[in-house]
Formats: C-alpha cells, structure tokens, sequence
C-alpha cells in the first residue's frame, strides 16, 4: 500500500484495479467489499472511496464505481435518490421558543417513520410514469401517499445557523418504499440473470448486474431514474410546507432550494470513456455543483462547492459516515451522554429512548475529520451549525 497525500492509492497485492481512497479509516468488512469491486471485470480505470466509507450490501457506503456497459443495483442501494435539499431564509435569528412551535407544527404536517399521508396527495406532483415502468405502475397509487414524507433512518429535517449569518432548513431524504421496490426487483432479477449465465462475479459479493443495453437494464435504469424524481419531489414538497410554517410564524421569505441526490447511477465521460458511475453515498462534486454534506444530529453541516477532482470521478461525500452499526449503537452508547451532547450544545432533538441512538451523534464519524480528508474535492461555502432536529 502506498499513501499518496491526500489519498491512498493502492495497486498492489489485495487489489486488482487501483483503489483510491480519501478515508482515514476503513472497516474491515468494507474493505472486502472494496476488494470485491476491484476485481470486477467490467470495472473502470479505478475504484474511489469517500471518507464517509462504511459496509453496505455489496458495495459500501461512500463508493464511487465506474463500470462499461453494465449496471448492478445494489452498487446504487435501495433507497434510490436518497439525497439532501436545503434552503436559506432571510431570518438572521430564531428564538428558542419560536423554533419550538415551528417544529411542533412541521411534525403536525410531515409524516415520518413508517407514516404515510391521510390521503393521496396532487398527482401533479408526482413524476410522469412511462409504460415500460413495471414496478413503478404498481406501487404508483401507494407512493401518492407516501410523497412529503420523512422516512425513518437516518432521515431528518434540521433547522440550522449557517456561518453566512442566515437561518437555513435542511432535509435528508429518499424515495421511500418505492425506491426498494425497484431495487430489491432488479437485483431479484440480476441475481437469477447472472446464475443462468455461470457469471464469474460471485453471488456472495451480492454485486448482480444487468447489461446496459439489454432490456432488463434498460428497464433498471428507467425505473432507477423514476425513483431519482420522485425523492426530489418528496423531498421538495416537504420544503414548500415546512417553507409555509416558518413563513405564517415569521413572515421569512427563501432562496431557491438546493437539492442534491447521493444513491444513483448516471452515464458520464470520464478519462476518455463514455461509463456508468455508480454513486452508492456519494454526491457529484463537479467545477459549478453546488452540494451539501450533513453532519451527525448536534454536528455541522456543509454547503459546499465542487472542484472537479477526476480521481474521485467528480465525487465527494454525501456525510458524516457511520462508526458504529445502528445494532451497536443502540447497544453500546450511553443515552444519558448522548443526550447530554445534545443539550450542552442547545440543539432541540429528538432522541428519547435507547432505540433512537442509532442516529446519536456517538454513531458517526467526525465531520470536520471528513472534511478535512477531502479538502481537494470541494470548498466549504457555508458552515451549518444545527439548532433542532426532527429524526425520521
């Protein structure tokens, strides 16, 4: 292995392709999986791991996987879209009691966990289906439910104080049950693919692939692009009610939402060829994209702008990346402390019992540490400091 700053570049032994890696710790069970995407044989010029990296299915967390002519669902996840949107106000302060009753009334009005809408809400805002959509055709009436909605997880809205002196709104969420769906289909489908055709890519890598110019992949990629709009117009329906609240309480006006997705395969060019980058908890990190990278709940979070690095095909991290599993974090952090954090610091959150400590800050990784291993893929633009939480 031989560190190159500010990246590792290994290319000898373990590894088949080089592996380029901006974290300044991996796992165990990510580096087999990062071992596994190496030696794939349709794999591109090189493997880039952000510094959020952590175990997935397949393919782990914060990976960026460039393929010819192939496209493996679970190198995209299931929760397709899955991606972060925030906005400025023109308040400069919020008092805490005014904060409160915000988000007293957008808990009245978002749903979260496994809640859905009372009822199927305007069908022009949910994305235009195609004919081909299978899967998208049957989960269709359900997922008109299910727009404006939180989801559980990881998922949150946060109220913040960014460094520009403005109070910001940020929300972190996907595409629901509809984006499983597909996924969990495809992979199905893959994965039966793959066996008929004796593939050399192992089934316990769980990395099945669909050719791009089959019909099976092009149908993947359709429906995979579907789910991608509709967690924009969740996400994006969430902002415009919760943008209603704060202006009936304060009479605030907004800037235009940022909106950024991080689980998604998408053509691009790069050094040279025309490949399929699959972005598995990464964000494009292109010269002019405009991103955001959220911290822990009771940690910063950033907007930031791309610098175009091509080792890391154009990519960065989508956020703070876990350090401990949602299992050992329940098990292992102490709520009282993890709730003292929150409360030494001022934040209003939304951890009250031991189940909720997956999503405790003890569980992540450090953002600054994250952001400083990746100061060569983007550029702060403004400092996010959290003032209160609603966790999904």
């Amino acid at each position: 292995m031989k560190q190159i700053h500010p990246f590792l570049i290994v290319s000898e032994g373990r590894y088949s392709l080089p592996v380029k890696i901006w974290a300044s710790h991996i796992e165990e069970s990510a580096s087999e999986q990062i071992k596994n995407l190496s030696m794939l044989p349709f794999a591109f010029s090189h493997i880039a791991i952000m510094p959020d990296c952590h175990m997935g299915y397949g393919m782990p967390i914060g990976g960026v996987l460039a393929t010819r002519n192939v496209v493996i669902p679970n190198a995209v996840g299931v929760d397709i879209g899955c991606g972060m949107c925030a906005t400025t106000t023109s308040l400069k302060e919020l008092d805490t009691e005014t904060l409160k009753t915000i988000m007293g009334e957008i808990r009245k009005i978002v749903p979260v966990g496994f809640n859905h809408q009372a009822e199927p809400q305007d069908l022009n805002l949910m994305p235009e289906v195609d004919e081909c959509m299978v899967i998208i055709a049957r989960e269709f009436k359900s997922a008109t439910r299910q727009i404006g909605t939180l989801g559980g997880g990881n998922h949150f809205i946060e109220i913040q104080k960014g460094s520009d002196g403005y109070i910001w709104i940020m929300i972190h969420s996907g595409s629901r049950n509809l984006g499983k769906q597909v996924a969990d289909y495809y992979n199905k489908l893959a994965v039966a693919m793959n066996e008929r055709w004796q593939s050399t890519v192992p089934k316990a890598w769980q990395l099945a692939f669909l050719p791009t110019d089959s019909l099976e992949g092009a149908d993947y990629i359709s429906e995979m692009n579907y789910c991608v709009n509709f967690a924009l117009a969740n996400r994006r329906l969430m902002m415009n009610n919760i943008c209603n609240i704060m202006a009936s309480v304060t009479g605030c006006e907004f800037s235009p939402m940022i909106n950024i997705a991080h689980n998604y395969a998408a053509m691009e060019h790069h050094f040279g060829e025309n490949v399929m980058v699959h972005r598995k908890g990464a964000t494009l990190a292109r010269v002019g994209t405009t991103g955001i990278i959220p911290g822990s709940m009771g940690s910063s979070s950033y907007i930031v702008d791309g610098l175009g690095n091509p080792d890391s095909f154009h990519s960065c991290s989508h956020g703070a990346g876990r350090i401990m599993s949602r299992t050992a974090a329940q098990k292992n952090l102490n709520l009282a402390n993890e709730i003292e954090i929150l409360h030494r610091q001022g934040i209003i959150h939304g951890i009250r019992n031991e189940k909720d400590l997956d999503e405790a800050p003890g569980s992540y990784k450090n953002i600054d540490d994250v952001m400083e291993n990746q100061k060569d893929l983007v550029s702060t633009a403004v400092k996010l400091t959290p003032l209160g939480g609603i966790k999904g």
